[in-house]
């Protein structure tokens, strides 16, 4: 069963082609690709983000509070329309990131966020989550804002799988045809040869971790793929302004 609760400290880097492949292979000394890499390179990942009219979660994000939440759907690969899916609440507080999601069927994850009613609890199903996720319905009108969709490689510490480290690329996104199940096309995000390296651990990284990111220059920073193509459609529709008006 996959993992439906995650607290979690994450930390992120944005690398280049020749960073990625350098420090990739130090990092193999110490990691291992998680099941599905160790038989391919890559899986892809489909986002659809949700929030209000206004973009209220978005923006709150953005703004950095001590607290924040987001919902999204989230797909492996492009599900089919009885695809299991898993629809996450993200919550971040004082730095910790606290995800937890349930499987539902792609036709009941659109019917539960669109209306705020209870699915039929399944199996498939983890009551406490749905009942989670049904409670922030309550205090926020949602409706899909964006899609994102990237190819993932993941690996895990050989002696300590609490540490994960993710490399996402040809991150892509769009705002038209807000449907899983529509293809994986949209426009890029970053430009290409750039990785987003995340460092996921419940605690602190280890000692060899932060004496290689140190050795190979590798610096934090604050990178939303959602709050990056916020600030992205907001840059682009100044422009489109700008451009109408002094046309």
């Amino acid at each position: 069963m996959a993992i439906e609760v995650f607290n979690r400290y994450e930390n992120k880097y944005l690398l280049d082609d020749e960073a990625y492949h350098r420090l990739y292979e130090d990092l193999l000394h110490y990691m291992e690709p998680d099941e599905y890499n160790k038989r391919h390179e890559f899986y892809s990942i489909s986002n659809l983000y949700f929030d209000t009219a206004h973009d209220s979660l978005i923006r709150t994000s953005l703004a950095k509070p001590k607290y924040k939440e987001k919902l999204r759907l989230r797909a492996y690969g492009v599900p089919e329309q009885d695809a299991r899916v898993y629809l996450e609440l993200k919550k971040k507080v004082f730095g910790l990131v606290n995800k937890r999601r349930t499987a539902l069927c792609l036709d009941e994850a659109y019917d539960f966020v669109r209306t705020g009613r209870l699915p039929e609890i399944k199996d498939y199903m983890n009551r406490q989550v749905v009942n989670e996720i049904s409670y922030f319905l309550e205090r926020y009108s949602l409706q899909p804002k964006v899609y994102l969709a990237y190819e993932r490689k993941a690996m895990f510490c050989k002696n300590n799988r609490d540490l994960r480290i993710t490399f996402d690329t040809n991150i892509r996104s769009r705002r038209y045809d807000l449907k899983l199940e529509s293809g994986d096309h949209g426009a890029p995000l970053v430009e290409d040869g750039r990785w987003l390296m995340e460092v996921k651990a419940e605690k602190t990284i280890p000692v060899w971790l932060a004496k290689m990111l140190s050795e190979h220059q590798m610096y934090r920073t604050s990178f939303s793929k959602y709050g990056n193509e916020y600030k992205k459609m907001l840059k682009n529709g100044k422009i489109e302004r700008e451009s109408v008006l002094y046309a």
